[in-house]
């Protein structure tokens, strides 16, 4: 005789919650990221268009039912799945919350670009001073001799690893199998899988759009020069082991295998996209580390790309420099989104402190416009992701502890705020 699996206490609030994020999607093209629960939920959001001050009604009376719920009828889970299951309720706490703040958004209500990505994403960014950028920038001129301007010359030195055009799918699809190659195979259903598809025409480089049933479809956008970082990049963030894998394992062990149904909806603006964003920029380190990649883009990419493979670690030497002015972009956003500096200012910022070419840093701002405070999700992600996983493994600094700690948060519903 089989036992029936328990009643799920938290399933009307998921489901409650689900359809929610779906009316907000009805007024924020960007809102809903992936959706791949009843089709029919979908559908009626469509024909309803729910009012903005409905949703957010329906909202605060889902919080506060969800307050109200810790004397469940049907008691929680005990032993080792009791911390899953906090970690649920955390989730769903906060993915409305920020839900609500979203929707305040839409409705007019102004916050700074610190109150913004607190209410949204769980976290605010350190505030960066200018001197910081300058002593890299410092380091930078001396290893870029020449003349003319730093930004010319880092731009003139970049011009000899772009990936030439004709060759950008082959070298593109060379990297996935690496990384593909170098993520542990346990945990991953046999089936999963994501095509690549070419575009223009967008503010960001590449994105994944998870469609459910374990497939994704990824966009690489083709406006700017490819340089050959960006393949391993790309393929490790957008694919493995990053969003893809984040999203197969979310959907395999949390919706799959437990029937969380509020899992088959990811909505952008919301603390999941720090911990999406985290991982899969977290995840080229681990899939490959810097010795190992180097050995691999000098062996592989580089003469596939037709750049020379005897500057891998001249190169590479110059972008662990550069990678330090990343935070040069998020005080970019904050100052231009705080009403401190226009739009034209945050572009000459982003070339002087970020060393943004031009179309670069005018692409830059457009995806601050859209994006707004998003930004932070990519390296405070990163160095909050990191942080967590050094300090579950302890003592033991391995490859294996890495990848199992790594894995193991792809899997659970961990938020920025639970990142102790």
């Amino acid at each position: 005789m089989t036992g029936q699996t328990p009643p799920d206490p938290y399933r009307s609030i998921a489901e409650q919650y689900v359809k929610l994020v779906l009316a907000v999607g009805q007024h924020d093209a960007d809102y809903v990221d992936a959706f791949y629960g009843p089709a029919e939920w979908r559908k009626e959001a469509e024909a309803a268009t729910k009012p903005l001050p409905a949703i957010d009604a329906e909202a605060a009376a889902l919080e506060k039912q969800f307050a109200q719920s810790a004397g469940l009828a049907a008691p929680l889970p005990k032993g080792p799945e009791a911390e899953l299951w906090a970690l649920r309720r955390h989730y769903l706490t906060r993915q409305l919350a920020a839900l609500r703040s979203r929707v305040a958004m839409l409705q007019g209500k102004k916050l700074s670009f610190d109150e913004e990505s607190l209410a949204l994403y769980d976290a605010v960014a350190p505030t960066k001073p200018v001197s910081e950028f300058e002593q890299v920038l410092t380091q930078l001129d001396a290893k870029l001799p020449g003349t003319g301007p730093l930004i010319e010359r880092y731009d003139r030195f970049k011009q000899a690893f772009i990936i030439p055009t004709p060759r950008v799918d082959r070298v593109f699809q060379e990297a996935i199998r690496g990384c593909r190659g170098n993520v542990p195979s346990i945990g991953l259903p046999m089936n999963e899988r994501f095509t690549v598809e070419y575009v223009t025409g967008k503010s960001w480089s590449g994105y994944n759009w998870y469609q459910g049933g374990f497939k994704s479809l990824i966009q690489v956008n083709t406006d700017l020069p490819i340089y050959i970082d960006r393949a391993i990049d790309l393929a490790c963030h957008e694919g493995y082991p990053g969003h893809h894998v984040y999203n197969v394992l979310l959907e395999k062990n949390l919706v799959k295998d437990r029937g969380w149904i509020e899992y088959t909806v990811y909505p952008l603006f919301s603390p999941q996209s720090l911990i999406a964003e985290g991982t899969a920029n977290y995840g080229i380190e681990v899939a490959f580390p810097m010795a190992s990649r180097l050995l691999f883009e000098r062996d592989v990419l580089f003469p596939l790309a037709g750049i020379d493979p005897n500057r891998v670690a001249e190169y590479y030497a110059v972008l662990d420099l550069v990678d330090r002015l990343s935070y040069a972009g998020n005080e970019a956003a904050r100052q231009y989104l705080d009403g401190k500096i226009d739009r034209a200012a945050a572009v000459v910022w982003l070339e002087k402190y970020a060393l943004y070419t031009r179309p670069r840093a005018e692409q830059r701002v457009k995806f601050i416009e859209q994006y707004r405070s998003y930004v932070i999700n990519y390296n405070l992600g990163k160095d909050l992701i990191r942080a967590y996983i050094e300090k579950r493994m302890g003592r033991e600094k391995t490859t294996a502890a890495r990848w199992r700690e790594f894995m193991a948060l792809l899997s659970s519903p961990r938020l920025p705020s639970g990142l102790k």
